[in-house]
């Protein structure tokens, strides 16, 4: 059964898709799912996160919505949008380049 606690007024809606990204920060400090504000936690926001740098080393991003009760790993849509970001003419930083020629087996445009 799903969590159906009403809203206070003037709270955000809690039926909203979140996106989390793990990033790998090396052998000493290893995995972790990386805090992120609630306002930055949608598909976009994540993207341009990524493409930006914000995440040293991505790994996996997964998505989900616990109003609607469900989650799923979304990796690879994130890593073919921003292959398809890629070939639109947008450049993508040395992170993101990695997370989707690991995550697509497709080369990565790079600036000339």
């Amino acid at each position: 059964m799903r969590n159906r606690t009403p809203l206070a007024p003037g709270e955000p809606a809690f039926d909203v898709t979140v996106h989390i990204v793990l990033n790998d920060f090396g052998e000493r400090l290893g995995r972790a799912y990386c805090e992120t504000d609630e306002a930055a936690a949608d598909e976009t926001s994540i993207v341009e996160n990524i493409i930006d740098g914000e995440y040293s080393c991505p790994m996996r991003v997964v998505a989900f919505n616990t109003a609607e009760g469900w989650s799923r790993d979304v990796t690879e849509e994130i890593a073919a949008r921003l292959l398809n970001l890629n070939a639109q003419g947008r450049m993508l930083g040395a992170s993101a380049r990695d997370f989707v020629e690991r995550v697509t087996g497709h080369a990565v445009t790079v600036a000339v």
